[in-house]
C-alpha cells in the first residue's frame, strides 16, 4: 500500500503589510507611534555610534538613567514625537520635515526619515 503524506490545508491569503505595523494592526495612533519608533531608532543609533553608557547618555540628554534604559529599550510612553526630537538635537543631529503632495496611487501618510 503506497504511503500517503499528510497535507497542510492551504494557508489563507497573505497580505502585504502597509508598512507601518501600528495601521496594520489597527492602532489608533498608527502615525504618532511610527513616527515616535523611527526617531527613537535614530536615537539609539547615534547612542551606539558614539559607545555613550546609559549614564554618558543620560548627561548629554539630560533625563535620567532609567528614562535611557526605557529609550534603549523601546518603551515610549510619556515621550513626545517633540521631546524625543529635542533629545536628538541634544546628540547634535539636525531633524528635517518634509512637506509634499502625496502620489493619487496610495493615501496620506506621516513618515520621518533618518539621515546619519
Amino acid at each position: 500500500m503506497a504511503r500517503q503524506s499528510a497535507r497542510k490545508p492551504a494557508p489563507d491569503a497573505i497580505t502585504r503589510g502597509s508598512g507601518n505595523v501600528f495601521a496594520d494592526l489597527n492602532f489608533p495612533d498608527a502615525d504618532e507611534r511610527q513616527t515616535k519608533l523611527r526617531l527613537v531608532h535614530a536615537l539609539n543609533a547615534v547612542i551606539d555610534a558614539e559607545r555613550l553608557t546609559q549614564e554618558a547618555a543620560a548627561l548629554r540628554l539630560g533625563l535620567n538613567q532609567p528614562k535611557v534604559s526605557a529609550l534603549r529599550n523601546y518603551r515610549l510612553e510619556g515621550f513626545s514625537v517633540e521631546r524625543l526630537m529635542s533629545l536628538l538635537n541634544a546628540l547634535d543631529q539636525d531633524i528635517e520635515i518634509v512637506v509634499r503632495k502625496k502620489p493619487k496611487s496610495r493615501g496620506a501618510r506621516i513618515s520621518v526619515v533618518a539621515k546619519g
